[in-house]
């Protein structure tokens, strides 16, 4: 007679694995090469499964293999396709606008505080509803939560078009960066978790597209609307950009399953979530991104009247601004390649640092003569924001400490950033000049240099919280 199971062999049972949002990627690959069922994709999306023993040793466990190995590989293509796609409309809802804000002012009869409101709205937008992305992700697969930001994206560009209220022209505005908001923090954890050994090229592909993106837009919004007629069209045909880039998540969010948080022994420790609040190294990589992100929106919205006012044709002056961020296009995609792999970024951060400082120094001493130098130094020293993108890959171990040290560095960040336009446009006001304003920005360069090299040593998020 066969004795009944006793009550430890019940408890001893294995139990089948817990669900989660935020499937680990194994640091390296399992025997002969196998994946493992799930590994890597994000939301839910599983990969194709190992084969098992017993298929290794049938004839046909090595074809198999190589087709679930196609299947994944054509996955993380497609995956590659989507981030960049997304990346390449970060900004584009942004520079098209400020390309066209005098017409959209003048068909709109917005007064200057609404102007001014509207210029505000993205670094309000990217902090506040960004810092609810890693509680939407914990609920809702990262693919589901990217179709429908890019879907309210595109919603939001083609409804702040079709109404001549300035009012509803604000609200659908904030509609549009919402999309962008969320997408800006789900970007790292997506290369975090498909790309762990190509992080640093995956993130400078995507932020390379977000350039590009940015440059042609800014370059083509003008005379789009011009050829049209209208300034609704060269401002609302960048919708379908951002409608291209729901397909490859709408295909990729079919196999995700919405499935509730729960903890695994890699995430966290004991049920403790990250919290990078509470860490030095969470408002190091805060601080350096919105000091960073200070100077990029100053840059933006002040070079071209600075070159102006050293006596380049206002042609000119926005040519020499466009010339900032094509020159960054490159500088996008070689930063965080050489951030991963760099065991110390601190070569990185203070090269950066010594580039916006000549920039800096020239552009306050000699505008005129060395405007095509300063441009230059100055598309490096933008380096920064792809360098620290890629360090919020580089800072956690996880993914639930990627989308929370994401969140938190970008909505500080960008809180901290939202101060620059209106201090440099007080200070020259206030001065008549740019020596003031330019050693603002210097001010703000040194924060940032000695933030940068607390991020640039070795370390994780989940170490410290």
């Amino acid at each position: 007679m066969t004795p009944p199971p006793s009550a430890t062999s019940t408890r001893m049972r294995p139990r089948p694995p817990r669900e989660s949002n935020f499937p680990e990627v194994p640091d390296r690959p399992g025997p002969q090469g196998a994946a493992t069922a799930g590994a890597g994709a994000p939301g839910g999306v599983a990969t194709e499964s190992a084969p098992s023993a017993a298929t290794k040793g049938a004839p046909d466990g090595t074809a198999t293999a190589q087709v679930g190995e196609r299947q994944v590989a054509r996955r993380a293509a497609l995956v590659l396709v989507g981030i960049i796609l997304v990346g390449a409309n970060l900004r584009v809802a942004v520079t098209s606008l400020g390309a066209l804000l005098d017409e959209v002012r003048t068909g709109l009869g917005l007064s200057g505080t609404m102007a001014g409101v509207v210029t505000t709205l993205p670094t309000i937008a990217f902090a506040g509803l960004g810092a609810i992305t890693p509680w939407l992700v914990r609920r809702v697969a990262p693919a589901r939560v990217l179709v429908v930001a890019m879907a309210v994206l595109a919603a939001g560009q083609v409804l702040r078009v079709a109404t001549d209220s300035a009012l509803v022209f604000v609200l659908t505005s904030a509609l549009a960066l919402a999309g962008i908001a969320v997408a800006n923090i789900l970007l790292p954890l997506l290369v975090k978790q498909y790309f762990p050994h190509r992080t640093g090229l995956a993130t400078g592909a995507y932020t390379m597209a977000m350039t590009a993106g940015m440059t042609v837009s800014a370059a083509a919004a003008v005379p789009t609307a011009q050829a049209f007629g209208s300034w609704r069209i060269g401002l609302g045909v960048w919708a379908g950009l951002a409608a291209l880039a729901v397909l490859p998540w709408v295909l990729l969010a079919r196999r995700a399953r919405s499935v509730a948080r729960r903890s695994t022994p890699t995430e966290t420790t004991a049920g403790v979530r990250v919290r990078p609040a509470r860490t030095r190294l969470g408002w190091a990589m805060a601080v350096y991104f919105g000091t960073q992100s200070l100077s990029g929106y100053a840059i933006m919205g002040w070079l071209a009247q600075l070159y102006r006012d050293a006596g380049f044709r206002p042609a000119t002056a926005g040519l020499l601004l466009a010339g900032v961020t094509a020159l960054g296009v490159p500088v996008a995609l070689l930063m965080p390649t050489l951030a991963g792999r760099l065991r110390t970024l601190r070569p990185l951060v203070l090269s950066l640092a010594a580039a916006s400082t000549l920039a800096y120094l020239g552009l306050a001493l000699a505008p005129y003569r060395g405007a095509l130098l300063w441009m230059a130094l100055l598309a490096v020293g933008q380096g920064a924001f792809p360098l620290v993108l890629a360090t919020i890959g580089l800072r956690a171990r996880t993914a639930e400490g990627t989308v929370a040290l994401s969140a938190f560095a970008q909505s500080a960040g960008y809180l901290i950033a939202a101060l620059g336009p209106l201090l440099v446009g007080v200070l020259y006001g206030a001065t008549g000049g740019w020596v003031v304003p330019v050693g603002f920005l210097i001010l703000a360069l040194a924060v940032q240099t000695c933030a940068g090299l607390v991020i640039a040593r070795p370390r994780y998020i989940e170490d410290e919280g």
